[in-house]
């Protein structure tokens, strides 16, 4: 009777194959967790730093160091990072060497209420705490402000996040108990009313031309409230 050679071989391959995939796979489980890598992706300015990350990180999982990796709950730990008010997004993972990290991306401050309490509105138009590692240098919202309540701010502050001109210029929002925004620019005397945020982008753009043709013409000092609250027309009070 003949050997099959060739097919003995194959059986042969395929079992050490299947022994070294098991093997692998044994001791990547049961390998020893590193201490937490953590990467911050975006602004290098961080509002959170490394050893909050790496707190949160411990009192979710009993300690994260030298924790062996298939006692890793991963979802839950990235749950508990987004749980934090600074935090956007988190992705926690276990790279083939036992080394935990996790890539977190901070929430964007883009206005800070300052009235009766202090806080950040963030990109999104939620509610972000100040931070004591880095204060955003962003325009101020005075006035009447409900936490529950920024729609009107959020949507002024997202206007002049993303429009140079209000950029350079704006450095305060004014929300009045009847939900009329005004707004304060840098080294100007007047007060500008917008009003309602309806007609919000013609309304900034007769501020533009207001403030380029009197810019020219030395003349922004001589009014103490420039009203864009009416439609397609600029109603200035001179001091």
């Amino acid at each position: 009777m003949r050997v099959n050679w060739n097919f003995t071989k194959m059986v042969l391959l395929l079992g050490v194959v299947v022994f070294l995939y098991a093997f692998a796979s044994l001791r990547n489980t049961t390998r020893i967790v590193s201490q937490p890598n953590i990467k911050f992706i975006g602004e290098n300015n961080l509002f959170i730093n490394n050893q909050t990350v790496s707190k949160l990180l411990i009192q979710n999982q009993q300690g994260v160091k030298n924790v062996l990796k298939e006692a890793l709950d991963l979802n839950a730990l990235e749950q508990a990072l987004k749980s934090n008010p600074m935090i956007k997004s988190a992705e926690v993972y276990v790279s083939v060497n036992g080394a935990l990290k996790a890539d977190i991306e901070q929430k964007t401050p883009i206005a800070r209420v300052n009235t009766n309490a202090s806080y950040y509105i963030d990109d999104e138009g939620a509610f972000m705490p100040l931070s004591v590692n880095y204060s955003a240098r962003v325009p101020l919202i005075t006035g009447y402000v409900e936490k529950n309540n920024l729609k009107n701010v959020y949507q002024v502050a997202k206007k002049i996040k993303c429009d140079a001109f209000l950029k350079k210029h704006v450095i305060e929002i004014y929300q009045s108990n009847e939900n009329e925004i005004f707004l304060k620019l840098r080294r100007c005397n007047f007060v500008v009313k917008l009003g309602t945020i309806a007609f919000l982008d013609k309304k900034i753009n007769n501020l533009k031309v207001f403030y380029k043709k009197n810019l020219k013409e030395d003349t922004l000092n001589n009014y103490s409230k420039v009203n864009l609250q009416f439609d397609n027309q600029v109603v200035c009070t001179k001091t």
